[in-house]
């Protein structure tokens, strides 16, 4: 796979981690302690904080913000201008640094664009998260969740397919010919 191409105009620290076919693109910042996988693409105007670590095959829209204390998996999507908080009751007068609380977003997630994601919640893997949505808690794996607060309207597939479950609790997804079941309110592939 190619090296990794970063825009003359971005900022990259050294110590900083960024795999192998990676784009990273105007105006971006990615400091020193930050690791980036392979195969990603950071849009106009990112900023990875320290001690982030993003998998590979990661797209990252312009104007977001990846704090200290936010842990992304492989193959997520983070749409334009999505927010991610670390702190829950951040004042200017205190320093609150050591209260960071880790926000997990597992593999295959999708965020829509101005989506806001308050710290110290997991998105589970292929969730699908709609555009100006505010996640306050736990999303599961593949559930799809909108509004403020966010609230689940449904399940979807890996492909981001909307699953229709039957009375035995099985859906099948026509992208990718995958099979699913719906048990105890967790999605399950067959």
């Amino acid at each position: 796979m190619q090296a990794p191409y970063i825009h003359p105009t971005a900022v990259i620290d050294s110590g900083a981690t960024i795999g192998a076919g990676t784009y990273v693109w105007h105006f971006c910042h990615v400091m020193p302690l930050a690791i980036i996988g392979s195969g990603c693409k950071l849009g106009q105007n990112v900023f990875i904080d320290n001690n982030v670590k993003i998998g590979n095959g990661v797209k990252i829209q312009n104007n977001v913000s990846i704090y200290n204390g936010v842990n992304i998996e492989e193959d997520v999507f983070i749409g334009p201008s999505v927010v991610f908080t670390n702190v829950i009751n951040p004042r200017s007068f205190i320093e609150r640094k050591n209260e960071f609380k880790p926000t997990l977003i597992k593999k295959g997630a999708t965020i829509g664009a101005n989506a806001t994601i308050v710290c110290g919640i997991t998105i589970g893997e292929y969730a699908l998260i709609g555009a100006g949505t505010v996640v306050t808690k736990d999303v599961a794996a593949y559930a799809m969740v909108v509004g403020n607060p966010a609230r689940q309207l449904g399940w979807v597939s890996e492909a981001g397919i909307k699953l229709v479950f039957d009375i035995e609790g099985k859906a099948f997804c026509s992208v990718h010919s995958q099979a699913y079941t719906l048990v105890d309110n967790k999605v399950h592939i067959v």
